[in-house]
């Protein structure tokens, strides 16, 4: 998972000149980020040396199967903070799981810090999904 951030863009050269992986990025999109953007973000990854960029586009997916539900029930973290952010990450994570199937991919990360509860969400759904990676 590759957002062209401070810490995704320092892996992809830590991976491929340190570890001697193959690195391939990927970016979706669940309606944050746009074309302007997902461009920046591939021009990003081509510098660093990336193999290939992917910017998935699950805008549609995203909002039909969960961001809808959370907005028609009004879902909010304290009564205050919508749902969205950590819901957002199930349906990155995923649509990643079926880009490393696709590719054939031995490993998969992100830049999810243990400042939150992301890396939770990510490793969770690539243990469930993608188990062999």
């Amino acid at each position: 998972a590759f957002s062209g951030g401070l810490d995704t863009s320092f892996c992809v050269p830590y991976l491929m000149n340190e570890k001697g992986l193959e690195v391939h990025t990927v970016i979706v999109n669940t309606g944050g980020f746009t074309d302007d953007e997902l461009k920046r973000i591939e021009q990003r990854a081509k510098e660093l040396g990336a193999a290939s960029h992917t910017s998935i586009d699950a805008v549609e997916e995203y909002y039909q199967k969960g961001i809808k539900y959370l907005l028609f029930g009004n879902v909010l973290k304290n009564d205050t903070y919508p749902l969205s952010v950590s819901s957002e990450r199930f349906f990155q994570a995923m649509a990643i799981v079926k880009e490393v199937q696709k590719i054939g991919a031995d490993f998969v990360a992100h830049g999810s810090t243990g400042a939150g509860n992301d890396q939770v969400r990510f490793d969770l759904v690539f243990e469930v999904l993608a188990p062999q990676v």
